[in-house]
């Protein structure tokens, strides 16, 4: 696949598996009617984020690596929001 404007380039390749699985659990996610099954899914979510987010060859010089860290962090902070909601439901 060719690189477009939208898309992270990550020079190590981590990114994009973890992007894949990202994509599926948050479209899971929305489509959970359940708390627990909510629930279950936004700490999947945040365990793959956590991948990117303890990247090893993050380098602050490189506009890919900054905004991987930055969407991270956001995914990060919607997945445990959403964990936190479907707590207080069980």
């Amino acid at each position: 696949m060719s690189p477009t404007a939208h898309q992270i380039v990550c020079p190590i390749d981590l990114f994009e598996g973890c992007e894949r699985e990202i994509q599926r659990l948050t479209a899971a996610i929305n489509h959970a009617s359940a708390p627990d099954e909510k629930g279950l899914l936004a700490r999947e979510l945040l365990d793959n984020v956590t991948t990117l987010l303890d990247c090893k060859a993050h380098d602050q010089d490189d506009t890919n690596c900054r905004l991987c860290r930055e969407i991270s962090t956001l995914r990060h902070k919607t997945a445990a929001l959403v964990d936190k909601a479907t707590a207080l439901g069980r």
